[in-house]
């Protein structure tokens, strides 16, 4: 082998090295990937959660967006539905209300997206060590008509992914609505579960369980108090694998050591109860809901 040779392999020796060792960094910790439906967060090479930016419709009813579908376990399953069958406005992590009302009137339903749309109208991605946050802009805008729309509402939405660690996940959700008229408020459904705020619409395995403070809960039809925390906890991976857990947490924790949640075992969503039946005015400061959610492993 002569000089030019030698030469030649050590150079492509080196341009092999240093495109596996980018390649590594690269891969190595969260990656935003966006498309026109949305942007896609994963960690490592490994998907976390998907937020959907463009409305999404089923069969032209029910369109949302600006919501968290699907979400991944730390195993890299899907946990979340959307646009299931027995309830389509469900939609995997949403938050939502029934009464929506301008002056005391209601003048649209957001549950179940009854005269009202969601646009992202700004987003904004910034990566720390160890955690990755998507910042959004949503305007509800309320329809009035003739193809035309009024915002009402710019909801404002943070949610920062952490690292996995231990064999668990944290994800933080810091939501803040500012009305955008005077006398705005939102309130659950007008009846005696009052069902509304922020939900997780799960794959639901026959062995379901729910903890708070350490203790099995057990559902009921209407909303019941427990703990600030709730986990649900499944055979989320199948029944031949270990069970695995999400942890919901309210925040921050109040004096008030309880909170209403809506439960349930099969076919529906599970919900942190705010504001229930009693609306809420929305005050020109904002108002601000925040949550954290614990994906995580059971030894």
């Amino acid at each position: 082998m002569n000089l030019t040779r030698i030469h030649l392999t050590k150079f492509l020796l080196f341009v092999l090295l240093f495109y596996i060792h980018s390649t590594s960094i690269v891969a190595q910790g969260f990656n935003a990937i966006e498309s026109k439906e949305g942007i896609e967060i994963t960690e490592n090479g490994r998907k976390v959660l998907f937020y959907q930016v463009k409305p999404k419709s089923l069969n032209g009813k029910y369109e949302r967006a600006g919501y968290v579908h699907p979400l991944y376990d730390l195993n890299g399953n899907i946990l979340t539905e959307d646009f299931p069958a027995d309830h389509p406005y469900h939609h995997g992590i949403f938050w939502a209300w029934h009464q929506i009302k301008l002056r005391g009137h209601v003048v649209a339903d957001g549950w179940v997206a009854d005269s009202i749309s969601w646009n992202v109208t700004a987003l904004n991605l910034k990566k720390d060590s160890g955690r990755i946050s998507l910042f959004s802009e949503v305007s509800w805008n309320i329809k009035t008509g003739a193809g035309k729309s009024t915002p009402l509402v710019r909801e404002e939405t943070v949610i920062t992914v952490y690292s996995e660690n231990e064999k668990q996940r944290i994800i933080d959700f810091d939501i803040v609505l500012y009305p955008l008229f005077d006398s705005i408020s939102i309130g659950g459904s007008d009846d005696v579960k009052g069902y509304g705020g922020f939900c997780m619409r799960l794959r639901l395995p026959a062995d379901i369980e729910f903890v708070s403070n350490d203790t099995l809960v057990t559902p009921s039809e209407t909303a019941i108090r427990a703990g600030k925390s709730m986990d649900f906890r499944a055979s989320f991976d199948g029944p031949s694998l270990p069970k695995s857990g999400v942890t919901l947490i309210t925040m921050p924790i109040e004096k008030d050591p309880q909170q209403s949640w809506i439960l349930r075992k099969e076919t529906s969503m599970q919900n942190i109860v705010y504001t229930g039946r009693t609306p809420v005015p929305l005050s020109r400061r904002g108002l601000r809901m925040k949550y954290q959610m614990v994906l995580h492993t059971i030894d």
